[in-house]
């Protein structure tokens, strides 16, 4: 049954045509994924569907008695409501119905079996049942696994930062006893933690959604039916994000050949009207001229546009790109994130690092870049490495410079060599003078990202890269950085990016960087492999509280996790610290020898114990 139906949809704003005859069916238990490009009109699609906004030309048709929630992207609640209250506010009819039930179980009583007593008695009490007596679970649940923690439950809204009320917003939405939930952008300000409680509920949800999301690793585990919403036209896929890409390509291919098929058909029957046109075979050319005329042509494919990233080959870097010891980082009497005490980044690894909102992400960034000094430790650069830091608040951007100024700056050009460079971040025309301050979110990211690239770095260190852009442009980031050769740490909540570029992933959890090998789906999974020894601090006699078959793993593990130790520092070539590293390589061993003399004694304990 169909709850929501749009017939050639077309809406204008001025001059432009936004959407251009949009048609489809949201259907009961539908989960739906709505992309485009930035501008494409996605929201106003859902603000259609809401009733929100109204269309120009077309149909849009709602069962009848059904009800549907939309997200917008900018929060809008009472400031007078705790955040508790306003949550209640979702289940207002429902808590009101339940006040009228017991009112009615009163009057009942006294009066008797009347039927319109009755009647209303049973539609208050569906209604009561349909939002659940349990709606304070309800809320609870929703909020705590978004992040919003008892601390805030009673502060008034618009106490809370800006992230905090999204949040709110969308937990409001979600508790809405709706038939069709819209969702526009709802992993904005969310941390990984928080997406993926998201996704759990979303997969667990029994009511139809669409949900606009740059999130491509949500998108492809919540939503099995994809609409494309380009040139202001609507193209289903039957399937998921990633199958989608394959389908969109197989049918832009066919698309092609069918285009390049008609245009070789006219070019060949136009050049036979051309030539016999005038002669004797000039009824036959006639005739070709007429269902020339009358035949249906075949659109020309458009192609999206989307940001051409492109990095030359830098420099190549020493061995040893960085070299951290013993560092914390942070603000001062606000220590945010400590590291094991040696951390070493080698030439080309790439480094994904996450953690919750808070934990010290951006400041680990701006750490190793210099931007801020480390509270204790020292951070050191490796030989011939050339640094290109992207850092997700654009502070690196001159408000008072044109977009054309920025690149300037970066490197001199010719204003002609620079707009068309611009042009392969998506500028055209006068945008090239429009100041930063005025510039768009995803404009101001592709600024930063046209600049990065003028810098030919051989190590990248991106915070946030994929904010504010578009799915297109985060697959053309996601490309470029596979191709990239050089050195990679970056911050990203975006689990699909993580999971195509990298080999390992640092985890912020407790004011502790913990590290692991492998990309974001075996460190999710539990099957990536632990790369520091001390992840789970251990007491000195730990190992005498385990049964002896345990205590042989133990020491084991613990084998070996020196022993890669020493093959680590074994492969530094810096001569100021070959003393230091000689030392260590002693101390090392020693600690080894002993590991592995209590290994023998356990095992020699073990045959003993089994002999008796």
């Amino acid at each position: 049954m169909a709850l929501v139906t749009l017939a050639n949809v077309s809406k204008h704003f001025g001059a432009q045509r936004v959407l251009d005859g949009v048609s489809f069916r949201i259907e009961r238990g539908d989960r739906l994924a709505l992309i485009g490009s930035n501008g494409a009109g996605k929201s106003t699609v859902l603000r259609i569907i809401a009733g929100l906004e109204d269309a120009d030309e077309g149909s849009v048709t709602r069962a009848r008695g059904i009800r549907v929630a939309y997200l917008p992207q900018e929060p809008n609640f009472k400031a007078s409501d705790t955040l508790y209250e306003a949550m209640m506010d979702a289940f207002r009819e429902a808590i009101a119905a339940a006040e009228q039930l017991r009112s009615l179980e009163g009057e009942l009583a006294s009066d008797g079996a009347n039927s319109a007593l009755i009647e209303e008695y049973g539609r208050l009490q569906a209604l009561v049942e349909h939002a659940g007596y349990d709606y304070r679970e309800q809320i609870e649940r929703v909020l705590t696994g978004l992040g919003l923690g008892r601390e805030t439950w009673h502060r008034a809204v618009d106490t809370l930062s800006g992230g905090q009320q999204t949040r709110a917003n969308l937990s409001r939405t979600l508790l809405e006893d709706a038939d069709v939930l819209l969702l526009d952008e709802p992993t904005n300000h969310l941390d990984l933690q928080a997406v993926e409680w998201l996704e759990s509920y979303l997969r667990d949800l029994q009511r139809a959604f669409v949900v606009v999301a740059h999130d491509r690793y949500l998108l492809d585990r919540v939503t099995g039916r994809t609409m494309e919403l380009a040139f202001g036209r609507v193209t289903e896929y039957d399937a998921p994000y990633s199958r989608y890409l394959l389908l969109k390509q197989e049918r832009a291919d066919r698309l092609r050949r069918e285009y390049d098929a008609q245009q070789e058909h006219i070019a060949r029957t136009e050049e036979f009207i051309r030539r016999y046109g005038a002669g004797q075979r000039y009824k036959e050319a006639r005739g070709r001229q007429r269902r020339l005329d009358r035949l249906d042509r075949v659109e020309r494919p458009q192609e999206e546009n989307a940001v051409r990233l492109r990095l030359s080959s830098a420099k190549r870097s020493g061995e040893i790109v960085l070299e951290m010891k013993r560092v914390v980082a942070g603000y001062p009497n606000n220590p945010l994130v400590r590291l094991p005490d040696e951390v070493v980044v080698r030439r080309g690894e790439r480094i994904a690092i996450i953690g919750p909102n808070g934990s010290g992400k951006t400041t680990l960034l701006r750490t190793f870049v210099g931007a801020l000094p480390s509270l204790e430790g020292e951070v050191r650069w490796g030989a011939k490495t050339t640094t290109g830091f992207y850092s997700q608040s654009l502070d690196r951007l001159d408000e008072r410079r044109t977009a054309l100024e920025e690149v300037q700056h970066s490197r001199p050009m010719a204003e002609e060599e620079a707009r068309s460079y611009l042009g392969r971040f998506l500028f055209s025309g006068d945008d090239v003078f429009k100041r930063i301050s005025m510039l768009s979110g995803g404009e101001k990211s592709r600024v930063a990202l046209a600049k990065l690239v003028l810098e030919e770095p051989n190590v990248l260190v991106l915070d946030e890269p994929t904010n504010h852009l578009d799915i297109a442009s985060r697959d053309a980031l996601e490309s470029v950085l596979e191709g990239f050769h050089g050195t990679l740490l970056f911050v990203s909540h975006d689990r699909y990016i993580i999971d195509s570029l990298a080999q390992q992933v640092w985890n912020i959890q407790n004011g502790r960087l913990l590290r692991y090998g492998g990309n974001y789906s075996t460190f999710a999974e539990g099957r990536t492999k632990a790369l520091d020894s001390d992840i789970v601090p251990k007491r000195e006699d730990q190992t005498e509280d385990l049964a002896p078959e345990r205590q042989l793993n133990q020491l084991e593990e613990e084998a070996v996790s020196l022993a890669a130790r020493i093959a680590e520092d074994g492969s530094t070539t810096s001569l100021t610290r070959l003393t230091e590293l000689m030392d260590r390589y002693a101390e090392v061993q020693t600690t080894l020898e002993e590991i592995q003399q209590a290994w023998v004694r356990s095992v020699r304990d073990q045959l003993r114990e089994s002999s008796a």
